[in-house]
């Protein structure tokens, strides 16, 4: 029998909370967006203005796997990720589209909101994959440093390369 995964379930760690996206979110979450600094090594450097981050945010509604990061000791959205492209028949999914406002960089809530998204997956996957951008160091080193490995580089639907990082339920 097959369990059929998830994508916006609540999970709680003892920094953050991550629950689903809803639409009344938006303004929320553009503030914490609207900080161009989050976006300079993104290929998408212009989400930070709010047209660029209506369409994100559209579609991430959309997704059906979108969260936005609480911070459990201030009570607010820091932040967002999502689940994408689950593919029950590789057993693998992709989290991305994750950010978090600058304050909380450098720090343990990055790996706490991927280590919960890691754990909720790994009971229905054996691969996880983060798509970055090859500019995007910072979420290469982030990435790797919760155990990603990189694997391939692509071509997205652009044309624009993009690196994959893996992270499977044996490097646990």
């Amino acid at each position: 029998m097959t369990m059929s995964i998830n994508l916006q379930p609540t999970l709680q760690g003892s920094l953050i909370k991550l629950r689903p996206l809803q639409e009344s979110d938006f303004d929320e979450v553009y503030s914490v967006a609207s900080d161009s600094l989050i976006w300079e090594q993104h290929p998408a450097n212009d989400r930070y203005q709010r047209s660029v981050f209506e369409k994100f945010f559209d579609d991430a509604m959309k997704s059906g796997g979108a969260f936005v990061a609480i911070d459990l000791k201030e009570n607010k959205i820091i932040g967002s990720s999502r689940y994408n492209d689950y593919d029950a028949e590789q057993k693998s999914i992709e989290i991305g589209w994750s950010f978090l406002a600058r304050s909380y960089w450098g720090g343990s809530y990055n790996g706490e909101m991927k280590q919960l998204m890691l754990q909720h997956a790994f009971q229905f996957v054996d691969a996880v994959n983060f798509v970055i951008g090859p500019d995007n160091i910072r979420s290469q080193k982030a990435v790797k440093k919760i155990g990603g490995v990189k694997v391939a580089s692509k071509y997205d639907e652009n044309g624009e390369e993009r690196v994959i990082y893996q992270i499977t339920s044996l490097s646990e």
